[in-house]
């Protein structure tokens, strides 16, 4: 695949180094129960109809760093919508829907339209709308209502990690203790020597809600590492949005190879 769309839907993908995250209000964290820890989890979920932001994005591997303006329109559950700029220049359109990706991008003139399985093949781990979004929003990629985890508390913040091996992964979160969103979550594959993790160095409250100023990615696949940093310059809740997505003819298709 082209090296501009590589970036781009690396981007879209894992809006996947890390920094020095933000600790938790103080030393004196409350030693509460698993279930009690899961429980405000979701108790503090995103409750807003949609999103209407702008970020800046940088990616960077070991033979790439570049930088991009992005608007981003997001419809809880429905919708995910990316445009990309650079330079003032479009460059980049992405959408997402619980089954279908969409992308293209100007430069090299070439589109994906397709499913997450060739893309959670590529990253080495399994994906879907509802783990691109919990990423956005600071939220568990895994349903933890539906596992069993043990808790701890570690420099300052809750970690929870599977009571038992979930098959080939090994999974940890790290939860804040002043308002339970994900700090950090860490997937690695010991087999295919493979590491996401997703940090979040600190949040602001938007109309009562706690949302991510920035996100912090890094994806080492073998001794390969991609770092992401993104920060949301500005963010408005429950506009009416548009998603204008249209695939320009003459564009040549891609595969994720």
């Amino acid at each position: 695949m082209k090296q501009f769309s590589k970036i781009l839907l690396i981007f879209l993908v894992i809006f996947t180094s890390c920094k020095s995250n933000k600790s938790a209000v103080d030393a004196n964290i409350k030693n509460i129960s698993t279930k009690k820890i899961i429980n405000n989890h979701y108790n503090s979920n995103f409750d807003q109809k949609t999103i209407d932001a702008k970020i800046n994005a940088k990616f960077k591997d070991d033979k790439t760093s570049v930088g991009f303006s992005i608007k981003l329109r997001l419809e809880k559950d429905k919708t995910i919508w990316m445009s990309a700029t650079k330079f003032g220049f479009p460059v980049a359109k992405v959408m997402i829907t619980p089954n279908r990706v969409l992308y293209y991008e100007k430069m090299k003139r070439t589109f994906f339209d397709g499913d997450f399985s060739l893309l959670s093949e590529w990253l080495g781990t399994e994906l879907d709308y509802e783990k691109v979004q919990n990423i956005l929003l600071g939220q568990a990629v895994l349903n933890l209502k539906k596992g069993k985890y043990n808790s701890t508390i570690t420099n300052k913040l809750y970690q929870l990690q599977p009571k038992k091996d979930v098959a080939l992964f090994d999974i940890l979160f790290f939860l804040n203790s002043d308002n339970f969103k994900i700090n950090k979550q860490e997937i690695s594959n010991k087999e295919k020597q493979q590491l996401l993790t997703v940090s979040y160095s600190d949040y602001t409250k938007i109309k009562g809600e706690e949302f991510p100023k920035s996100i912090n990615i890094k994806a080492l696949d073998h001794k390969k590492i991609t770092t992401i940093d993104i920060e949301y310059r500005t963010v408005e809740f429950n506009k009416d949005l548009a998603f204008p997505f249209s695939i320009p003819n003459g564009y040549k298709e891609i595969s994720l190879k």
